[in-house]
């Protein structure tokens, strides 16, 4: 019985993690297209447009694509976050478990280490839309094209190996991004709640996945470019060999700062994020009968 209650807990924790991430990313989404663009703005190798920031893009995309471009890839986004974003958030308390950050006391590496191990495998299910998603956003053309396009682009030059490209990097992200947000978000919760006296609510979880929205823009965003650079060779021509040859030609053609392209919009885009779909993921977990985290 307590077997079937811990795999019904464990299924639950999923589902509400899944929907709370689908629902944040409808909204979230047009930042992320902004923040791709600005990535790859500049990449040595091939033709990109250079942009004057993020009001240039936006202004760029409008005028050249359409507002509908600011969606481009949210399918692939869709599913990315109902596989991914389920796993590293709905598997951080199993693995608090396992590594024994559940314990009274426990510190915050013991948090950092069950986010990562969490973050590692969602980003493992995750990466061919990840590969898909960052493809279609990365699109410049005025013409809107489908998954199933991009799909079948990347398995016709590539084969099954090409909806793993910068998979390296994806992972290290992944890594960093959930370990640093979870244990931020847990250790903030905790700290607030003992020094500032705030209850267990809203106003609570939004103060800590405020905080952690930050510290993940400045541990992630080298891995973040990296990762979309990886993610967004052309199919018949290789710009990289792999991460840390990514990691030396941006260094060299863009110098330390160009691992900070697109800072601003990926912290726009963490900041209410992290707020939207933790918030949502506790509600959803409150709905469904279990604690707080």
């Amino acid at each position: 019985m307590a077997t079937e209650k811990k795999q019904s807990t464990f299924f639950k924790n999923i589902a509400c993690a899944g929907g709370a991430a689908v629902i944040t990313v409808s909204f979230i989404h047009p930042i992320d297209v902004v923040k791709t663009r600005l990535q790859i703005a500049g990449e040595a190798g091939r033709q990109t447009k250079q942009y004057n920031g993020v009001t240039g893009v936006v202004k760029s995309i409008l005028s050249e694509e359409g507002a509908s471009a600011l969606y481009k890839g949210i399918g692939a986004a869709w599913m990315r976050e109902a596989s991914y974003t389920s796993l590293r958030l709905g598997l951080y308390e199993p693995m608090k478990g396992i590594v024994g950050a559940d314990k009274p006391g426990a510190g915050f590496l013991s948090k950092f280490l069950a986010g990562a191990l969490a973050g590692g495998i969602g980003s493992i299910a995750g990466n061919p839309f990840d590969v898909l998603k960052t493809r279609m956003m990365a699109n410049e053309s005025a013409e809107s094209k489908g998954l199933g396009h991009f799909a079948g682009e990347v398995y016709k030059a590539q084969g099954i190996g090409g909806f793993y490209k910068g998979i390296e990097a994806n992972v290290a992200r992944a890594m960093i991004l959930n370990a640093t947000k979870m244990a931020c978000y847990d250790q903030c919760k905790g700290f607030v709640k003992s020094t500032m006296g705030v209850k267990d609510g809203v106003k609570l979880q939004f103060m800590a996945a405020f905080t952690a929205g930050f510290f993940m823009t400045c541990t992630v965003s080298p891995f973040d470019i990296i990762r979309t650079r990886l993610m967004n060779q052309p199919t018949d021509v290789k710009l990289y060999n792999g991460f840390a040859d990514c990691f030396m030609k941006i260094l060299k053609n863009e110098g330390p700062l160009g691992f900070y392209k697109g800072f601003i919009p990926i912290w726009s885009r963490f900041a209410p994020t992290t707020c939207l779909q933790l918030i949502i993921f506790e509600q959803l977990r409150k709905v469904s009968g279990m604690g707080s985290m």
